[in-house]
């Protein structure tokens, strides 16, 4: 079962509403992790077995260096409405197992 954080780029929206949907999702505030820089929110994700969302293209720099991570799922900010990130990201979750998001990115 996939386990999400949130970096701060992505609206707490976001995370209210994957919760009621019953995925387990940090943020960075919950983590105590703001300001912190982006390879200790991937190390922070690693260590706790949880998929990165962002809209930080640091994170696919990071991950194109052979960075390892429990998983990133990228969408471009503003891209989408809120509610469409949360079903893609429901979609993933649904889709995908942990194992199988270990050190793969996925595109919403």
């Amino acid at each position: 079962m996939i386990l999400y954080h949130l970096d701060e780029h992505v609206p707490s929206a976001v995370a209210d509403g994957v919760r009621r949907r019953g995925i387990d999702a940090s943020t960075t505030v919950d983590a105590g992790l703001r300001s912190a820089t982006d390879e200790t929110h991937l190390a922070y994700a690693l260590a706790q077995g949880r998929v990165m969302v962002t809209c930080d293209r640091d994170f696919l720099v990071l991950a194109s260096r052979g960075r390892s991570h429990a998983g990133i799922v990228y969408y471009p900010y503003g891209r989408y409405p809120v509610g469409e990130v949360i079903r893609r990201l429901v979609r993933v979750w649904e889709q995908h197992s942990a194992e199988d998001m270990v050190n793969r990115v996925e595109f919403l």
